[in-house]
C-alpha cells in the first residue's frame, strides 16, 4: 500500500502549522524563514523553549521559524544533533540550526553503556529476560539511562527485539528470546526505565531492528520472505506489545529486506508500525540501511542514521522538484524528530558539557548482582546443589572462571557479548569480580581450599578434579554482531573439558556463559548445570551465592534449548537458513550483488511452538528453570466475562512452596486455540513472579483480555486484513514451563471484534 503524495502521515500528532506562512520562497526553491530571531543568549526568547506550551506547540514554533534546509537537518542524525556544524563529506552543506537546539549524541547499547570505564557491565538482555521480572528489568534500564546521560548520550539505540527464529543468530544475546509476549513486555519495561526513570536525565529509547532481522549473515543483502500472517503474529507482534505498553520515542528500521523490499523503504513502516501499532515517535534507519530518498520517505523513514547520504539537501530538493515527495512529508518527518526531542525532555535537560566519570554506583553494582542472581538458570540438579560448607576441597576449572587470560579467554569473555568493531566485549568489564575470587572467598571462610586449573589440558584438569570433593567446571562460547554462530557447541575444548572433569569427579557442576542455546553432549554425565548467559561484572559473587544456596535460583529460559541444531525450525532446509541464491546455492556467486533469499516457510512454528507442533522433545523447554525448593499448583478456576465484542478470562490458581527453602516461582499461563485457528502448539498469554516462604501459599490471579496488546485470543486474517478471534473451545494450561503443565481447563468463546480493535486502532 503506497503512501505517495498522501500528505501528512496517519499519526495522532501532526505538523499543524501552515507550510508556507511567514516564509519567502527563494529562486532556488529553498524556504527562508523571515522571522528567525537573531542569535541571543537568553533561550527564553524563543517559543520552542517555552515550557508553558505543549510539546506540539513548541515543535511547530521551531519549524515555523526554520528555513527549508534547517528543517532538512532534522532528517539526518549528525546534522540534527550537532546544530552548529555546517559541512559534511561529499560537499554537503547546511545552514546553522536555529538557536537553542540541543547537542544530542546517539549511543549504541541495548545492554549498557559501551566501552567506557567507570560504567556498569550488566547482564545482557537475554539474561534480563530470563528473570521474567519486569520490575527488575525496568530498574536496570533506569540505571542504564542515568549512566548513558551522564556519559553524554541522550538517545540509546536499544532495546532490541527479535523473535528467536534461529539460536544461531549472532545478536541473539541482545534480544529477549523467542516469545512475543515476553519479548514485548521486557522491551516495554526497558523503554519505560530509559525514558521515564530519570526525569532530570531524559533519554530517548530506540526500539530496534524493525523487522524480521533474524540473522547476521548477509544482514544487509538478504530478504526475509514470509506470508502476512507470520509477519503479523511472529515478528510484528512483540513490537506492537512494546509500543502499546510503553511509549518509545524512536524505532530503527533494519538492514534486511522484507519480502523483497528493504525495511527502511517498506510500506510496513506505515501499515504496521503506524496504523496497526499506533507508533507516534520517529523512525530512524540503521547505519547504511537506507537505499533511496523518495521511496524511504514515502514509506515513513524520518531520519537517516549517521551522516547525510540519501537525505542530503540536494537529493531532497531534487525529489521535491520532481514531485516524488511532498512538502507535507518533509514537515512531518522534521516534526516527528523535533517533537520527540521536546516531549522526552532533551531540549530542557541538555547532557553534561563533558562526560561524568565513574558513573557506576554501589547501587548499580548491587542491581547488577541481583540481575545475575535472578537470570542464571538452574537447568539440571541431581542433588549436587546447593553445595555445603563442609566440602573441604573445591576444584574450579576453566578459562572463564578467572580474570587471568588463557589463550585470550578469561572471565571478561563471559561478562558481555563480543563487539567486533572494538575487538572486545561490548561493555567495559574491567570491574568484573570473577567466579574464582568469589568462590575462593566462600570456601576459605568455611575452612576449605580451592584448587584452580585453567582447563587448557583436559587430562590435567581431570586430575585436579579427581582430587577435590566437588568440581565446578566452566564452558563458554563467544557471539556478537556481524557473524552468526556456526553451531551450538562450546568454544575451544569446552565439551571435552566438561566430559573429562565429569568422568573424574564424584560431583560436577557445569557453569555455562553463552548468549544462546547450547548443545550438551555431556548432560547425562554432570550432576548440575547453571546457564549464566553473558552475566555482567558481578557474576562472581552472584554465582557463589547460587552455588551455596544463599540465593535460591528462580530464572526461567526465554528460549528453547534443542538437543541438537538439527531439531531447530530453520534446520530443515537451506532455503530457511542460511538462505539461498538464484542457483540454489548458499554461497553468493562470484562478482554478484544478488540478495540472499531467506524463506520463512516454518511460518508460525517458531520457538516452542515448533517443538510442540512437531512433537520434538527439547533438551530444555521454553520457561524451564529449577529451584532448590518445590512448588505445587492447585485449585484452578477460570471465569469468563463474555460480550459480543470482547472477552476476558480471569485465571486464578494456588501456588504453594512445598519445600524447605524460601524461593520464587514464575507460573506461566498458555492458551491453545480452537482447531479452526490452524495455530501451532500453544501460546504464552500471561505470567507472574511470586516469592514464597517455605510452606507458604498464595492465590495467583491473571486476566486474559481479548483487547490486550498481545491479542491472546486472536489470529491475523490476511483476507480480512484484521485480527480475528476464532470461535470455539480454547484450552488454558498453567505450568512452570511450556512442557511442565500442572493445571488445565477449557472455555468457549464467540467474539465479534469491532473494526477499530481488529485493526489495532481501538
Amino acid at each position: 500500500m503506497s503512501r505517495m503524495h498522501d500528505g501528512a502521515r496517519p499519526r495522532s500528532r501532526r505538523r499543524l502549522a501552515a507550510l508556507i506562512t511567514g516564509a519567502v520562497i527563494l529562486s532556488s526553491g529553498v524556504l527562508a524563514a523571515t522571522a528567525v530571531p537573531a542569535a541571543a543568549e537568553d533561550c527564553s526568547a524563543y517559543p520552542w523553549m517555552d515550557t508553558s506550551l505543549s510539546s506540539e506547540e513548541r515543535a511547530n514554533a521551531l519549524l515555523d521559524a526554520s528555513s527549508q534546509h534547517q528543517k532538512y537537518r532534522w532528517l539526518v542524525e549528525q546534522p540534527a544533533n550537532d546544530p552548529q556544524r555546517t559541512n559534511w563529506a561529499g560537499d554537503v552543506v547546511y545552514p546553522v540550526q536555529v538557536p537553542c537546539t540541543p547537542v544530542v549524541i546517539y549511543a549504541n547499547g541495548p545492554d549498557g553503556v559501551y566501552g567506557k570505564a567507570g560504567t556498569t557491565a550488566w547482564p545482557g538482555p537475554i539474561a534480563v529476560a530470563s528473570t521474567w521480572n519486569l520490575e527488575l528489568g525496568e530498574q536496570k534500564a533506569t540505571a542504564h539511562g542515568s549512566e548513558s546521560f551522564d556519559s553524554r548520550s541522550a538517545v540509546v539505540l536499544g532495546p532490541g527485539i527479535a523473535s528467536g527464529r534461529t539460536p544461531l543468530s549472532g545478536r541473539g544475546s541482545e534480544y529477549f528470546g523467542e516469545d512475543p509476549l515476553l519479548s514485548g513486555l521486557m522491551a516495554a519495561a526497558n523503554v519505560t526505565g530509559l525514558e521515564q526513570g530519570n526525569p532530570d536525565k531524559p533519554v530517548v529509547a530506540n526500539l530496534k531492528h524493525y523487522v524480521a532481522n533474524e540473522q547476521e549473515l548477509d544482514r544487509e543483502e538478504s530478504s526475509s520472505n514470509m506470508d502476512e500472517r507470520t509477519l503479523r503474529q511472529v515478528y510484528d507482534l512483540p513490537y506492537e506489545i512494546a509500543v502499546k505498553e510503553s511509549d518509545p520515542g524512536s524505532v530503527m528500521c533494519s538492514y534486511n529486506q522484507v519480502n523483497g523490499v528493504y525495511a527502511c523503504e517498506n510500506p510496513i513502516l506505515t501499515t504496521s508500525l503506524d496504523e496497526q501499532m499506533g507508533f507516534d515517535g520517529y523512525v530512524m534507519s540503521d547505519f547504511g540501511s537506507v537505499h533511496s530518498t523518495a521511496a524511504s520517505m514515502d514509506a515513513g523513514l524520518d531520519q537517516e542514521l549517521n551522516r547525510p547520504v540519501w537525505y542530503t539537501p540536494a537529493r531532497l530538493d531534487a525529489a521535491l522538484a520532481a514531485g516524488e515527495i511532498t512538502q507535507e512529508q518533509i514537515e512531518q518527518s522534521a516534526f516527528d524528530v523535533v517533537h520527540t526531542y521536546i516531549e522526552k525532555g532533551l531540549f530542557d535537560h541538555p547532557v553534561p558539557a563533558t562526560a561524568i566519570t565513574g558513573v557506576s554506583s554501589d547501587e548499580h553494582k548491587a542491581l547488577a548482582r541481583e540481575l545475575a542472581e535472578q537470570s542464571t538458570v538452574l537447568l539440571k540438579n541431581d542433588g549436587a546443589l546447593p553445595l555445603a560448607d563442609d566440602a573441604p576441597t573445591v576444584a574450579v576449572i576453566g578459562q572463564t572462571a578467572s580474570t587471568t587470560p588463557t589463550n585470550g579467554v578469561s572471565a571478561k569473555t563471559g561478562c558481555a557479548w563480543y563487539l567486533v568493531f572494538i575487538r572486545g566485549t561490548a561493555l567495559n568489564c574491567d570491574a568484573i569480580v570473577d567466579p574464582l575470587t568469589s568462590i575462593t572467598e566462600r570456601v576459605e571462610q568455611a575452612g576449605g581450599e580451592v584448587v584452580y586449573d585453567n582447563g587448557a589440558d583436559p587430562a590435567q584438569a581431570a586430575s585436579v578434579a579427581a582430587a577435590a570433593d566437588a568440581a565446578i567446571v566452566f564452558g563458554h562460547y563467544t557471539m556478537g554482531e556481524t557473524t552468526d554462530l556456526a553451531d551450538l557447541r562450546l568454544d575451544a575444548n569446552g565439551d571435552a573439558l566438561i566430559e573429562a572433569v565429569a568422568a573424574a569427579s564424584e560431583r560436577t557442576v557445569a557453569v555455562i556463559n553463552a548468549g544462546s542455546a547450547v548443545e550438551m553432549p555431556w548432560i547425562d554425565d554432570v550432576d548440575a548445570v547453571l546457564h549464566a548467559w553473558h552475566s555482567g561484572e558481578q557474576f562472581g559473587p552472584a554465582l557463589a551465592g547460587l552455588l551455596w544456596g544463599d540465593v535460591n535460583p528462580s530464572a526461567k529460559l526465554p528460549m528453547t534449548f534443542p538437543v541438537s541444531l538439527a531439531d531447530t525450525p530453520t534446520a530443515q532446509s537451506a532455503e530457511q537458513y542460511p538462505g539461498v541464491f538464484s542457483d540454489g546455492s548458499t554461497t553468493r556467486p562470484a562478482g554478484s550483488d544478488e540478495v540472499r533469499q531467506v524463506n520463512y516457510t516454518e511460518g508460525l512454528q517458531v520457538g516452542y511452538k515448533w517443538y510442540d507442533e512437531q512433537g520434538i522433545d527439547p533438551l530444555f523447554a521454553f520457561g524451564h528453570g529449577l529451584s532448590y525448593t518445590e512448588f505445587d499448583y492447585s485449585d484452578l478456576e477460570v471465569k469468563v466475562d463474555r460480550r459480543n465484542d470482547r472477552a476476558a478470562a480471569t485465571v486464578s490458581f494456588t501456588v504453594t512452596n512445598a519445600g524447605e527453602r524460601d524461593g520464587a516461582e514464575i507460573p506461566q499461563v498458555y492458551l491453545t486455540l480452537p482447531d479452526a485457528a490452524d495455530e501451532p502448539g500453544k501460546r504464552l498469554v500471561s505470567f507472574d513472579r511470586v516469592e514464597l516462604a517455605a510452606g507458604e501459599s498464595t492465590r495467583v490471579e491473571l486476566v486474559i483480555d481479548s483487547e490486550a496488546s498481545n491479542r491472546p485470543f486472536s489470529i491475523w486474517d490476511a483476507d480480512a486484513d484484521s485480527w480475528v478471534a476464532p470461535k470455539g473451545r480454547y484450552e488454558i494450561s498453567v505450568g512452570s514451563s511450556s512442557r511442565d503443565i500442572h493445571l488445565s481447563d477449557t472455555l468457549q468463546l464467540n467474539i465479534t471484534m469491532p473494526a477499530a480493535a481488529a485493526n489495532g486502532r481501538g
